[in-house]
Parts: C-alpha cells; structure tokens; sequence
C-alpha cells in the first residue's frame, strides 16, 4: 500500500514500543534534508531532482535500481568497517545514508510502476 505524502501531517505517527526505529528514521530524514546530504547534494533543488533520483532516471528501468542498491551495499559495507576500527559515530552517519539511499530506491520503484500503469 502506498501512502500519499503529505507535508501537513506528521510522517511518523508515533506508536508505543517503536520509538527507537523512529528516532533512526528520523536522524536519517535530518541527515537528507538539513545535514550532509543538502549541504553537500541538494543545490537548492527538492529531493526527487537531487543526483540520488535524477542519476538512477538516466541509468532508466531496473538499471537505476540496481544503482541505488549498489549505494546501500556500499554505504553498508564502509559502515562495517568503520566499525571494526571503532569509528562508531562515522558507522552511524553511514548507515543513515544507507537508510536514505534506500528511500530513495522505494521512491524509484514507485515511479517505475507508474510508468507500467502508463
């Protein structure tokens, strides 16, 4: 089922026992819209015309997806590392980023089935 987004409405509607996954979801939202990801990728434009979205749009289809899957591979595997050498804040920051690049391909997918429907 696909929710319709609304930025009136609170996302995350807060549910007891599940407060700790919407922190984490929370930080990786703050990550995208106000930390390294704008500073660093949004130029002033909405996230679905930032290069997290436009570069899979040019790869087309299924090929876009597997780019974004590359990115939570890699951002989860640097995030391990970083925690073997107990550089847990940086793991933290990086598994964030996956979670982002992981919206990201949930976004993606949901546009190419709208291209089916066309």
């Amino acid at each position: 089922m696909t929710r319709k987004l609304d930025p009136t409405l609170d996302i995350i509607d807060p549910v007891p026992g599940y407060e700790s996954l919407q922190l984490v979801l929370k930080l990786a939202y703050d990550q995208a819209s106000a930390g390294k990801g704008k500073e660093r990728h949004a130029g002033g434009r909405v996230f679905e015309n930032q290069p997290i979205m436009t570069i899979p749009r040019t790869l087309n289809g299924i090929a876009g997806l597997g780019g974004l899957a590359y990115q939570v591979n890699k951002k989860t595997t640097e995030a391990v590392n970083m925690a073997a050498r107990d550089q847990i804040d940086a793991a933290q920051r990086e598994f964030l980023g996956a979670i982002n690049y992981l919206a990201a391909a949930y976004l993606y997918a949901e546009s190419l089935k709208k291209e089916d429907q066309k």
